[in-house]
């Protein structure tokens, strides 16, 4: 390619690493690509300089930094407002002609009527952390020099869109100081494309590599609209270890104006996207770059008329082993598979196994142990913590073993069937939490021990902002100073049954026999151990929903406690809370004395399983009655987890709340009619469902009409990014998940807000 001399201008072949200040990361990537000889599709910079030019040439400094001052920024509209004004101002400033020459030569090099893509690179120079400046625009398929120009000043206008404008001033950073180039690459017509994890994402397994693919253009994996192609590769002998490959009904192709959606041919909507020939040869490339950078990389790729093509690189930041030390691996030929069930907590294990019919024999388990059971409620939780593994008949990665598990880094097989059948007292096992397999004995390891894999927990900490409020759902007093030290915005779920467990006893039995206060003090003293940990974030404490069976294994609890033929649907939640005020009392003082007594205001109340707006006004009162009145500093919420609360979400507002949190788990399943626990239907249970979709629409967006706080809580968020870009769009406040999720859906939120504020709306 040609070069042309410049001021504004720099073409790939002539940028490093060292140039990010001028030609922001992924210009700067792009150079060390091509520099480095991999196939990168041929392309120039547009630099900052030529942005900051722009400004100067029509004095849009002081114009914009008059804007800037002139409205708050933390009140939505006004920002709103302020980034409409600025982004205007830019729009309709014209390019100065020395840049546009500039620009309008190095494109007619490409050649007149290539196509293009247009994206934003934001730059920050001297500023430790800006990566969340930019909004990452992208425009693809641009033809024609005039085009190029319209997106290019796009591009520019995007560094004052209402997020980028926030976070500079929560961050203190100098508006001007931060700037755009941008990109200009010449486009492929793709028949697939996809990206490279040079390191598996889930394991952080450095000697495997994953390939997605998808058909068509790239942009549509990226954003969660299709589900690609999974392939699993090893670096090391350049294998294909295994394949899924996905139906694809849809696909993004170029359009006249851009690029557009089409039906994928229906004989190849069930086909392998690419051939095994080129999964080699990008598995050979994504080791290639992952070398010259010394980092993992998450890559885009693009394949066209027999060619591979790198778009982007960029590091993998995520990664669960964040020591460095490579996870133990196994020898598994020539073993028994005794089980197999659902991964929901990863990790590999060996120890005996201990059966636990009911909670009566949980003493059973003694530190080390492989906990076998039908399936786990919260009584259960001293004992898991005890278990060096978890292995359930029922359940799935919703269910209560799974979650807790997670919480706890124990690795947890569920839905087995038949593993209190199958396995007995004593005998020793192999638990792989990740792949969902119990192998009879130890198994030959490569290490000299079998260790958990780590997780999150050991994570990268990130410096993400987003105006979605990230949570985390916790119950372990010995996880708050952990989880408090995580880039989290406060306990979204605070479970009540965890810590009541611990007690161990009845409340009508301690009650009876005079220990009120003590019961008080035990459950107070825990709060107020998450409450310290987190202040002054909010800590969001959710009432008791202990079931029947779960109070009866209480001590005294057989006393106090009804036989009941379905306890999900019995006497549970609010209605528990009206007909046994004393208990709930009980709850009350422990929250008045962490809030008044030892000063802690960042406790909020939230009240679960409301079935009808009669028992949200009576709970209400109960709440008054005890001293504790709605705020600045108390919030009262209620959980939306059954199909009422959707359909009369406006008369439970009516009531007097302060917001609500969707408790997805519970939603689905009475919506859906499927029971989570049960492995012979948990295949059922999707929150994507059409039906779930409009309740969580329905509650996220009346929730904004009223001004109120909207949470949703569960696994959800972190499963799905497409859900969550839509829980965005809607306008959720906030993102409660397990803590190995919290990183993660840090990110999948950040890119929602990206997305969301980029295009729009979500349908």
């Amino acid at each position: 390619m040609a070069k042309i001399t410049a001021q504004y201008i720099k073409w790939f072949d002539q940028i490093g690493k060292e140039d990010i200040a001028s030609a922001g990361g992924k210009g700067a990537n792009l150079g060390e690509l091509t520099q480095a000889g991999i196939p990168v599709p041929s392309g120039f910079v547009i630099l900052s300089s030529a942005y900051f030019a722009f400004l100067d040439a029509h004095r849009l400094r002081v114009q914009l930094h008059h804007l800037l001052s002139t409205h708050d920024p933390h009140d939505p509209r006004q920002l709103e407002t302020v980034s409409k004004k600025c982004r205007q101002l830019i729009l309709q400033s014209e390019i100065p002609a020395a840049i546009a020459s500039e620009i309008f030569a190095a494109y007619h090099k490409l050649g007149s009527h290539t196509p293009v893509a247009v994206r934003s690179s934001a730059t920050a120079e001297d500023l430790p952390d800006a990566s969340f400046a930019g909004q990452q625009e992208s425009y693809l398929n641009i033809t024609g020099d005039a085009n190029v120009l319209v997106k290019v000043r796009l591009c520019w206008a995007s560094l004052f869109g209402a997020r980028s404008i926030f976070y500079r001033v929560e961050k203190k950073f100098d508006h001007f100081k931060v700037g755009i180039a941008v990109p200009v690459q010449q486009m492929i017509q793709s028949e697939a494309s996809g990206v490279i994890f040079t390191v598996d994402p889930i394991s952080a397994d450095r000697d495997k590599l994953v390939i997605e693919a998808v058909w068509g253009l790239g942009d549509y994996i990226v954003q969660g609209v299709v589900t690609p192609d999974h392939y699993l590769v090893s670096k090391t002998t350049g294998e294909i270890i295994s394949k899924n490959v996905s139906k694809q009904e849809v696909m993004e192709v170029r359009g006249p104006h851009g690029v557009k959606e089409i039906k994928v041919p229906s004989k190849i909507r069930e086909k392998q996207k690419v051939s095994d020939q080129v999964i080699v040869k990008l598995a050979e490339l994504g080791t290639q770059i992952h070398k010259y950078y010394y980092f993992p990389q998450d890559i885009e790729w693009a394949y066209a008329n027999k060619k591979i093509y790198i778009t982007q690189s960029r590091p993998i930041t995520t990664l669960g082993n964040e020591s460095g030390t490579k996870p133990a691996s196994v020898e598994t030929s020539g073993i028994a598979v005794l089980l197999l069930g659902a991964p929901a907590s990863p990790g590999i294990v060996t120890g005996p196994v201990q059966i636990v019919p009911d909670v009566k024999h949980l003493e059973k388990v003694s530190k080390g142990d492989i906990m076998v059971t039908d399936m786990t409620t919260p009584d259960f939780v001293p004992a898991m913590r005890r278990a060096a593994a978890i292995i359930t008949n029922r359940g799935g990665l919703t269910s209560h073993a799974a979650i807790v598990s997670r919480e706890l880094g124990v690795p947890c097989v569920v839905g087995t069937t038949q593993a209190t059948k199958v396995l007995i007292d004593g005998m020793i096992v192999t638990v792989n939490g990740s792949t969902g397999q119990v192998f009879k004995g130890g198994l030959k390891l490569g290490s000299a021990t079998v260790t958990p894999a780590v997780n999150e927990f050991a994570g990268h900490h990130h410096s993400l902002k987003t105006a979605t409020q990230v949570y985390v759902n916790l119950a372990e007093v010995e996880l708050a100073e952990k989880m408090a030290a995580k880039n989290v915005d406060g306990i979204g779920l605070l479970r009540a049954e965890f810590m009541i467990a611990g007690i161990g006893v009845h409340p009508k039995k301690m009650i009876a026999d005079g220990k009120s206060h003590e019961y008080i003090n035990k459950l107070a003293h825990d709060i107020a151990i998450f409450c310290k940990a987190f202040s002054p974030r909010p800590v969001i404490y959710r009432a008791t929903d202990f079931k029947t069976n779960e109070y009866k294994a209480l001590k005294g609890g057989d006393k106090y406690e009804p036989e009941e033929s379905n306890p999900m649907l019995g006497f549970r939640g609010a209605f528990r809370y009206i007909k046994s005020p004393d208990v709930f009392t009980l709850e009350l003082e422990a929250i008045k004395q962490v809030r008044h007594k030892l000063n802690l205001r960042n406790l909020w109340l939230m009240i679960p399983f409301v079935s009808t707006v009669s028992e949200m006004t009576e709970v209400k009162k109960l709440v008054a009655a005890s001293g504790l009145h709605r705020g600045s500093s108390f919030k009262l919420l209620m959980m939306v987890e059954i199909p009422s609360n959707v359909i009369l979400l406006d008369d439970f507002l009516d009531v007097g709340l302060d917001g609500v949190s969707i408790g997805s788990n519970d939603l689905t399943m009475l919506i859906l009619g499927t029971d989570r626990d049960n492995s012979e239907v948990a295949s059922q249970f999707d929150e994507r469902n059409p039906a779930v979709l409009w309740a969580l629409e329905k509650t996220v967006k009346t929730c904004a009409k009223r001004q109120v706080m909207c949470g949703i809580c569960g696994q959800a968020p972190s499963q799905y990014p497409e859900l969550v870009e839509k829980l965005v769009s809607w306008g959720i406040t906030s993102v409660s998940v397990n803590p190995d999720a919290i990183d993660r859906t840090r990110e999948i939120v950040y890119h929602a807000e990206e997305r969301v504020i980029t295009h729009g709306k979500a349908n």
